[in-house]
């Protein structure tokens, strides 16, 4: 079980500021699964307009922070210096609750099949132990 910091997850993802969503790695096996950490402050722009007075964290940044834990474990899988996995699909998403300033996502994705051109994995987001978000995710890889 491996752990990241964000130097690191910086070293491996091309996002950066506001839109890095990951803030630290918890576990990953490097070949089928990974769990990420984002903290979200009141201070994400987001919240600034989505919504004024009754903030929430938008269902496709969910998807997005999602995406991200799975392209640090697509690149770690297949050695990607330089390479990027690009959504191709992202199919039965479902969202459980509001994800607000003050929670913490935790980000779990486990690989359903991994190849370098194509690869699927199942995605979930929970608050505590509270599903708050999941998905089928499918990447193409390009470098």
């Amino acid at each position: 079980m491996a752990t990241m910091e964000i130097k690191e997850i910086l070293e491996i993802l091309p996002h950066r500021y506001p839109f890095l969503l990951v803030d630290r790695v918890i576990e990953c096996d490097d070949e089928k699964r990974i769990v990420g950490l984002k903290n979200l402050t009141f201070n994400e722009p987001f919240f600034q307009g989505h919504f004024p007075g009754q903030p929430v964290m938008p269902g496709v940044l969910q998807m997005e922070a999602l995406a991200q834990v799975a392209g640090i474990l697509l690149n770690k899988l297949f050695g990607g210096e330089g390479k990027i996995s690009y959504f191709a699909a992202i199919d039965n998403a479902r969202f459980r609750r509001p994800v607000v300033p003050g929670d913490q996502l935790r980000l779990e994705i486990d690989i359903i099949k991994a190849k370098q051109r194509l690869s699927k994995v199942h995605a979930k987001a929970f608050v505590g132990e509270e599903l708050a978000s999941s998905a089928d995710l499918m990447f193409s890889s390009a470098g």
